[in-house]
């Protein structure tokens, strides 16, 4: 009996190494061509809607510098775009729009928020890899200030499309986390119609998890807001804010545990959902559950898997690099002949030089002719089509990785195996051993053994 204690306790110290299972579930092609498929959908609205150029830049910008941040402390005296301005020095936005109005560029949002934001992503894994916090803080403060941005100086364009995001994110994420829910807990592989039809099915309560703590905080906050509307009155106001004031500051405990709660466990909000079947209030209980009941455990679980994600990231992103380079390259030996440009190779007018930090490689502003502008417009067509599978491993990551931590923290708190999944049983068709037509239904495995928490 002790030995089996022994082997039990073994077991639960290191079942946290089921998140190393998150790269061989996140390179499943399902949950690839899911991410892929998303991402493609709100590449193309992001364009569409940035056909209308809202962004205020410098003069003669290239839109390659708008990766650039300034760092900590150090604000120079000019800014590429309203972005870095704001994010410099946010008083200074209205003056940098006013002065560069009429004589400055101009980009989409999406674009901008684009290249923005995968700069800071790629920023945020090498200083992870380098133990530098410092500068991960950094990257996701950045990135959260930037989408402050967005809504506060572009706010139609960014509720539409942030708004269009989360219904197609709200599909997608449950979908794969659906598919890795079943692939760790029955080591069952789901296709991707049925991971789409779950996903779909359970569409609202996808798309209301994240709304909950919003609506909560919403409505907590609002019985502050109008206690200070009734500090305006004369003489009593006063009196009564100071008399209400235990109570607005129980108020704003709830708020602050709300808020603390959605943020560490907003990870895992589609993941219980994909498990347990249930509604977004639900998902979100069990989330902001786990982490007020399980907080170091659950630092720990997202720490490792931000590191062994990085990792896996930057492996990946090495792989596709050494597929273009070596494409590239083969094809360089092969073509000698001069483009329409003097001094510049064919291939290079089409196709620049990838780097490991720039995959799809600098292409110089140089006049083409018609032939090599349709070859450099299939060729960028296929290189996006490369970097979008990258993304879409990231994405596939995310909510795996996710899935497996909701898993391990509902082992240790609610003490559930993991293996433990709510399924939906589905008719099956009975064959002719009984003498039937063989069109007649008859409950599943899983339905007969009654249903699954």
């Amino acid at each position: 009996m002790e030995a089996k204690d022994q082997i039990l306790s073994l077991y639960e110290n290191f079942v946290f190494a089921k998140i190393f299972k998150s790269f061989r579930m996140a390179i499943q092609p399902g949950k690839i061509l899911i991410a892929l498929l998303a991402l493609i959908i709100l590449a193309l609205f992001g364009r569409l809607m940035d056909l209308k150029k809202t962004v205020i830049t410098m003069p003669n910008l290239r839109v390659a510098r708008l990766s650039n941040v300034p760092e900590a402390g150090i604000f120079p005296a000019v800014y590429p775009s309203e972005l870095q301005c704001y994010l410099a020095n946010p008083a200074s936005v209205k003056r940098f729009t006013q002065r560069y109005a009429q004589t400055g560029g101009r980009i989409g949002l999406f674009s901008a928020l684009w290249h923005f934001g995968s700069a800071r992503f790629t920023d945020a894994v090498l200083a992870l890899l380098e133990l530098d916090l410092r500068k991960v803080f950094a990257s996701i403060g950045y990135a959260a200030k930037a989408a402050v941005w967005a809504l506060t100086y572009h706010t139609l364009y960014s509720i539409v499309y942030f708004g269009v995001a989360l219904v197609v994110i709200a599909v997608a994420g449950g979908s794969i986390c659906r598919m890795a829910a079943m692939q760790l807990a029955r080591d069952e592989r789901i296709g991707l119609i049925e991971a789409v039809r779950f996903g779909l099915k359970n569409f609202i309560s996808f798309l209301s998890v994240p709304l909950v703590p919003v609506g909560i905080i919403f409505l907590l906050g609002l019985l502050v807001f109008l206690l200070g509307l009734v500090g305006n009155l004369p003489w009593a106001g006063e009196l009564i804010i100071g008399i209400c004031l235990i109570i607005a500051l129980f108020v704003g405990l709830l708020v602050t545990l709300v808020l603390i709660g959605a943020i560490g466990g907003a990870n895992l909000f589609y993941s219980a959902i994909a498990y347990e079947g249930s509604d977004g209030f639900e998902a979100f209980g069990r989330a902001w559950g786990y982490v007020y009941n399980r907080p170091w455990r659950m630092v720990f679980y997202t720490t490792l898997t931000a590191f062994y994600g990085s990792v896996s990231y930057l492996f990946v992103r090495f792989f596709v690099f050494l597929l273009l380079y070596v494409t590239h390259l083969f094809l360089l030996l092969g073509v000698r002949v001069e483009g329409s440009t003097e001094g510049l190779n064919k291939l290079a007018s089409i196709w620049p030089e990838p780097t490991f930090f720039n995959l799809l490689g600098s292409r110089e502003e140089v006049a083409l002719n018609w032939s090599e502008s349709g070859a450099s417009i299939l060729v960028s067509m296929a290189l996006l089509i490369v970097f979008g599978l990258l993304v879409s491993f990231v994405i596939s990551f995310y909510f795996s990785a996710n899935t497996i931590i909701y898993a391990l923290l509902r082992n240790k708190v609610d003490h559930t195996p993991i293996d433990e999944i709510s399924v939906e049983p589905l008719p099956v068709l009975r064959g002719e051993r009984r003498g039937g037509t063989g069109l007649e239904e008859t409950p599943t495995e899983s339905e007969s053994a009654g249903p699954q928490n």
